[in-house]
């Protein structure tokens, strides 16, 4: 039978299946009647799917880097890390269910059919039980269908279309990052307070899922707090110069640029705005401002100077002061000289989270991992308390809002935390219009 086969053989079990809360069979697959992948030997193999080329290369080695010290740590070598602060205590430092973690890794080239293709490869040739990483929502939602479809757990990296979890949801895939509305959710109230309610806003938008629905939600907040959405112009992702893009805002009448883009696509948008001077003017009798409603450490570095006092959002950074936070950080540090990026703690955090399922579920098998995740509540991994929400497979916690600093110390020291915006703030309905179109389905084993 292909590995690729939909049908579904096992034992059933009453359970709730979808986003409209319809009763449905929930299938389980008794390890009798295996399961794609199943490991036989003294070994379980983890697939890393990362952007190890493109223009989000280095959000990608950073996600491996981090990959790799998860691997480290389930295996019980060096400190633990997260490990040691993690409320569940199923993780022992001894692999996963006894069996030692080996990985293998893939450049999705920030591309959704490389992607696939170099997920495909891992689980067929590889024996990969679980895909972890990406750091495009495109390659997330592609890879994301495709572990579906192959019957493999699919632990998102950094992906922060609402789609991922939304009209592209799949039951076996799971996202701990935040998502566009959730920035927008958490920067609106920042935004007024800082630049007021009367403001003219132009988008730049990176021109796939992840752009488009980080700009319906920046703008939908913005308006609804009073400013006015100027004009909207959508840029390919493989752009490496902006200023033709630039050139129009300062005929607008806009007097604040949102830049929906990311990795060096916003560290080029940024530059080529500063070169135009846009903060520099006075426009509708106000200060021009910019704003970045996604932000990352390794972003910001690329960006240097141009990101003093830019407001934008994220999702974990490594300046929190919880214990979990600043065990992975020592980890990080001490294994790579440097601190770790938000794409990096998210892929840790989820190849920790999958590790800690499988040994609570006491199986491998998808479907039981499914259900050890869905509804799974945790602590002492950043961010607070955690939710696992099983309508959608979206995790919610706390968000925060970043400023770029003025007087940085050191290339990793130019954004500061503004504020920790509680969980409560950037939740939402399971059926919100945001997120409709799309429903979980049943889970699948595969083979």
């Amino acid at each position: 039978m292909s590995k690729f086969t939909t049908t579904r053989r096992g034992l059933i079990k009453s359970g709730v299946v979808g986003g409209a809360g319809l009763a449905m069979p929930t299938i389980f697959t008794s390890s009798a009647f295996g399961y794609t992948n199943e490991p036989t030997g003294s070994t379980v193999t983890l697939g890393f799917n990362v952007p190890q080329t493109g223009p989000y290369a280095e959000e990608g080695l950073d996600e491996l880097r981090a990959q790799e010290l998860a691997v480290e740590h389930l295996n019980g070598m060096g400190d633990g890390g997260m490990l040691n602060t993690f409320s569940s205590k199923a993780l022992k430092g001894n692999g996963i269910l006894g069996k030692k973690v080996q990985f293998v890794t893939g450049d999705t080239q920030t591309k959704s059919d490389a992607a696939r293709a170099s997920a495909k490869s891992m689980i067929e040739k590889d024996g990969a039980v679980m895909i972890n990483g990406g750091s495009s929502s495109g390659v997330a939602v592609a890879v994301q269908g495709l572990c579906q479809e192959a019957g493999v757990i699919f632990m998102a990296g950094l992906t922060h279309s609402n789609d991922t979890t939304g009209k592209d949801k799949k039951r076996n895939g799971f996202r701990h990052f935040f998502n566009g509305y959730m920035s927008a959710a958490a920067l609106a109230p920042v935004l007024k307070n800082a630049y007021g309610s009367d403001r003219r806003a132009y988008h730049l938008t990176a021109d796939y899922t992840w752009g488009w629905t980080q700009q319906e939600s920046i703008a939908a907040a913005t308006e609804a707090m009073g400013w006015e959405t100027v004009n909207n112009v959508l840029t390919p992702l493989a752009s490496t110069d902006f200023s033709s893009y630039i050139a129009p805002v300062l005929n607008s009448g806009a007097d604040v640029l949102v830049l929906n883009h990311y990795g060096g696509n916003m560290v080029n948008s940024l530059t080529n705005a500063i070169q135009f001077g846009l903060r520099d003017k006075i426009v509708n009798g106000k200060q021009f401002e910019i704003v970045v409603p996604l932000y990352s450490e390794l972003m910001a570095a690329g960006a240097g100077k141009n990101v003093e006092g830019v407001i934008g959002s994220m999702n974990w950074n490594w300046q929190l002061q919880d214990d979990g936070t600043q065990a992975f950080v020592k980890s990080f540090g001490e294994k790579y000289g440097r601190p770790p990026s938000n794409s990096a703690h998210t892929c840790y955090v989820q190849t920790l989270l999958y590790a800690d399922a499988c040994e609570r579920a006491g199986t491998f098998n998808p479907c039981g991992v499914v259900d050890a995740l869905e509804g799974f509540e945790f602590d002492g991994m950043g961010n607070g308390p955690v939710l696992y929400r099983a309508e959608d497979h979206q995790c919610f916690k706390d968000v925060l809002v970043m400023k770029g600093k003025e007087n940085p110390t050191n290339e990793y020291d130019t954004l500061e935390i503004v504020e920790v915006t509680p969980r409560a703030q950037v939740e939402y309905a399971p059926d919100h219009p945001m997120f409709a179109g799309g429903e979980l389905g049943a889970c699948n084993p595969g083979a």
